[in-house]
């Protein structure tokens, strides 16, 4: 959120996003529709669906995140 604002502008938003999706499941389980509203007027779309589609791959290995660098950056975006 903060490649194109300001973190007065992006605190607040962050934390309305994370109260929208408090959880990897909840991300991943959500519309793109509905995290591109959230990330609305921010900029850098692709940043916001690219995070949708890391919690969906996370979620698909429940109880397990990726435990090295190389498997962190295998995950979209």
């Amino acid at each position: 959120m903060l490649q194109q604002t300001t973190v007065a502008v992006a605190a607040p938003r962050w934390i309305r996003f994370l109260q929208r999706f408090p959880t990897l499941r909840d991300l991943s389980h959500a519309s793109e529709d509905a995290v591109l509203a959230e990330w609305s007027g921010l900029g850098y779309y692709s940043r916001a669906r690219n995070l949708r589609r890391a919690a969906q791959a996370l979620a698909s290995r429940p109880g397990e995140l990726p435990r090295s660098a190389r498997e962190w950056r295998e995950l979209p975006g």
